[in-house]
């Protein structure tokens, strides 16, 4: 099971093409461009390994990816959708790209867990333990 370093840098991430591309127009909007969770999403981004459709491998988290995760520093456990944020229903378990736990999850594999740090300064450690969906793996490559 891959963890974050001991050296305290995060996981690295792979995104799709068509997610980084669609995640940079949204973040070029006047509206979000200053926003701290917008800055945090762009930080993802510019460390990521970023790959065509195709090539994604199936156990990474991407848009629209349904995954099972597990907090472990309380043991709770989600399972949450990662949608854009206009998509967000956070009762129905669909958490924005924009949220803190959506940024965290974006580009994160199987096993991988990443700490993260709530808006309200609480510490999470994400980790993804199943991708129950996910749009490139199901040759959903229009969503």
């Amino acid at each position: 099971m891959e963890t974050q370093p001991s050296s305290g840098l995060p996981p690295s991430i792979i995104v799709s093409e068509r997610d980084f591309n669609r995640l940079e127009q949204l973040l070029d909007s006047p509206a979000l461009r200053r926003l701290p969770a917008a800055l945090a999403l762009m930080e993802e981004l510019n460390r990521a390994d970023v790959r065509t459709v195709e090539a994604m491998p199936d156990n990474v988290v991407t848009m629209h990816s349904t995954v099972e995760c597990i907090d472990e520093l309380t043991g709770e456990s989600h399972r949450l959708t990662l949608v854009y944020p206009h998509e967000a229903e956070v009762e129905r378990g669909r958490v924005s790209v924009l949220a803190p736990v959506g940024t965290a999850l974006l580009g994160l594999s199987t096993g991988q867990s990443i700490d993260w740090q709530t808006a309200s300064g609480r510490m999470l450690r994400l980790r993804v333990t199943a991708i129950t969906y996910q749009p490139e793996a199901s040759g959903d490559f229009f969503r």
